[in-house]
């Protein structure tokens, strides 16, 4: 249930509300925006007079909300919610561009690809050091020591990190990590999710491989219900008959997250097309249809990479790429 206050309520009055409904046992969230004040009811409504609520002279309207997810709703938060990376912000209008490498290999590989992107415009660095594969056999990432050269990487350019975090029992390892990525695997490990819950910490979580935007929304519901309200949403692509790609790449998502929640939406068009000369006619789609960031990644020698060449840029390509999001976005604004 949503209650939606005039723009001139008197605080004391409103704060006396607050303290009556919590007192019935809900949860009641704030937002508070620059022409009206929205007070989110969560728990069980089933015994609140809205009749009640809504004949009080402060209160302008009140709803009830049927989706499940409340406090990603934009229902229950009218306005964008922009979460803040070090000096960098995502989403109300503010754009981010996330690049790196799919896994960390060594010192001179990921400090190097650093340098490249930061120059071509990039604001986070992304790099795996824990990676989840498909074969038992396959690189499996540095693990420790991936976290710690990233973590060279950030101090010698300044740029923050976001790394995928695969089990609860490594959370102590990602404790001077910038951002903590939930991979496609992991949206429904919510013992995981349960957990980012309680970090004081923005989290990327990317949607499942064939998960409905309902499900992310609600994987996003769990990290939010537990207290970390810095969840940026993120589409990677689903599994479908296409035979030629990697995965589909759900653009309508952006716009259909947009209008569902206010939490910001970027785009993984590697992940999604699994060819590196997809990558920028997809990414620059992706800008154009409103998305509040991309995650690209960025390998020096994509030949000989150790995980997911294929999909990776090279520096040069991934500048020229940078300009052409830029004017896409220019042009769509």
């Amino acid at each position: 249930m949503i209650v939606v206050l005039k723009p001139d309520a008197d605080c004391e009055k409103r704060d006396q509300l607050i303290g009556w409904l919590r007192g019935m046992g809900l949860d009641v969230h704030i937002s508070t925006g620059r022409f009206q004040t929205v007070l989110g009811l969560i728990g069980d409504t089933a015994s609140v007079d809205m009749d009640l609520i809504g004949s009080l002279e402060m209160v302008d309207s009140v709803k009830r909300v049927s989706e499940t997810f409340k406090r990603c709703n934009r229902k229950f938060h009218p306005e964008d919610t922009v979460v803040s990376v070090g000096n960098k912000k995502i989403g109300g209008g503010s754009f981010c561009m996330i690049a790196g490498p799919c896994s960390v290999e060594s010192e001179e590989q990921i400090v190097s690809i650093a340098k490249a992107v930061k120059a071509a415009g990039a604001d986070i660095l992304r790099g795996g050091a824990f990676k989840p594969r498909t074969s038992p056999y396959d690189f499996q990432g540095l693990k420790e020591e991936g976290l710690r050269l990233l973590k060279t990487a950030r101090d010698e350019t300044g740029l923050p990190i976001v790394t995928e975090i695969l089990s609860v029992s490594d959370l102590e390892l990602f404790t001077d990590i910038d951002v903590l990525q939930v991979g496609a695997r992991n949206m429904q490990n919510f013992d995981l999710l349960k957990e980012l819950g309680h970090l004081n910490k923005p989290v990327l979580l990317k949607r499942g491989l064939a998960n409905t935007l309902k499900e992310l929304l609600m994987s996003a519901e769990y990290i939010m219900a537990n207290g970390n309200e810095q969840v940026i949403l993120c589409e990677r692509g689903i599994r479908t008959y296409s035979d030629y790609l990697r995965n589909t790449l759900d653009l309508s998502a952006v716009p259909m997250l947009h209008e569902l929640s206010h939490l910001p939406v970027i785009v993984d068009p590697s992940h999604a097309t699994g060819m590196a000369r997809m990558v920028p006619p997809m990414a620059m789609a992706a800008a154009a249809c409103g998305c509040d960031g991309l995650i690209i990644e960025v390998h020096n020698d994509p030949p000989h990479a150790l995980c997911d060449g294929a999909q990776s840029l090279k520096p040069s390509d991934y500048e020229k790429l940078a300009g052409k999001i830029s004017a896409v976005r220019e042009a769509a604004s």
